[in-house]
């Protein structure tokens, strides 16, 4: 089978278009024929050995995929063959077949396409951990939403216009915003014009925000630590801007505020009944239109490279989706 192979950490231009032998499924596990595979920002890190996870060379890339199932290992009862499904594989989804454990396999409605569903499970699921077990985001609360037209950062708006938040999302231009506020932002800021710290100041009349999703880090972490609210919650997502900030930990003294690492991936894993719940009702919200998937661009396998490159230069709008 075609398949993306990372043979070792370097630049994303060594990623290579190979021939490998296709994935036999062992004693748990589920072959899966891929129809779709989303591209998310620690894909970009993981192969240039940037990542928190270092997985031995080579290995493929690529975390997301929906597609249908080709062939059930032994014990696997709640699947079928040719059904449709949606996966977190953590590796191997950008190629034409994986194999995968059954447990991180769920059926796929028949009206969701798989180029949207390979898109809804990471960002999505992400922001909705964040959202419900990390930030405990209530009805009423203020959220204050970094890097808000990304894949994540729209997933989060959306989520927390479903639990009932106000909203404010922060981006690098006016076209973003207008995609920010198109999936339900209330507050718009362009933090290439104004001073993002003094300007939550003044829409939140000096009383922060309650919880903070933050994809992006550097200067806007501090500016986001610098407007929790008493009790906020400011959410470690990720460092969109390449710059770890550093905290200063006296101002989470005097706000009274946490910051909370989010890592959807091992919380999958440690987690997995909570996961599966959490996919359950992303999935009835999504059916209920509450949340959608904006595609900004789909790629072919042969053009994974281009596909990474575009979400690392932080230009995309929403998704970047690979068929296979």
């Amino acid at each position: 089978m075609k398949a993306i192979v990372c043979n070792e950490f370097s630049e994303l231009e060594n990623l290579a278009l190979s021939d490998v032998e296709s994935p036999q499924a062992k004693a748990g596990q589920v072959v899966l024929n891929i129809e779709a595979a989303g591209v998310n920002f620690p894909d970009g890190l993981l192969v240039q050995g940037l990542y928190q996870m270092k997985p031995p060379t080579p290995f493929i890339p690529g975390s997301e995929v929906a597609g249908t199932v080709a062939t059930l290992g032994e014990g696997v009862t709640h699947l079928k063959e040719g059904q449709r499904v949606v996966c977190f594989c953590m590796l191997g989804g950008f190629a034409e077949q994986v194999a995968v454990d059954a447990r991180m396999v769920m059926p796929l409605p028949q009206e969701i396409a798989s180029t949207e569903a390979a898109g809804l499970l990471t960002a999505h699921a992400t922001a909705h951990h964040a959202l419900r077990q990390r930030g405990n985001l209530a009805a009423g609360e203020t959220l204050l939403v970094t890097g808000a037209a990304g894949g994540t950062g729209l997933a989060a708006i959306q989520i927390g216009k479903a639990i009932g938040a106000n909203v404010i999302a922060v981006c690098s231009s006016d076209e973003k915003l207008a995609i920010a506020q198109e999936n339900g932002a209330d507050i718009l800021i362009n933090s290439s014009e104004v001073d993002v710290k003094s300007t939550l100041k003044s829409v939140t009349e000096g009383k922060g925000v309650d919880v903070a999703y933050d994809c992006v880090g550097g200067e806007l972490f501090n500016a986001c630590l610098s407007n929790m609210a008493w009790n906020g919650r400011l959410l470690v997502v990720g460092f969109a801007s390449g710059d770890i900030p550093k905290v200063s930990v006296n101002l989470t003294l005097v706000k009274g505020c946490s910051v909370v690492g989010v890592f959807w991936g091992t919380f999958t894993q440690k987690q997995p009944k909570d996961f599966m719940l959490n996919m359950h009702e992303l999935l009835q919200w999504y059916q209920e239109g509450k949340v959608k998937v904006v595609i900004d661009e789909i790629f072919e396998l042969s053009a994974t490279v281009n596909a990474i490159n575009k979400l690392m230069s932080r230009k995309v709008k929403g998704k970047v989706i690979i068929t296979p």
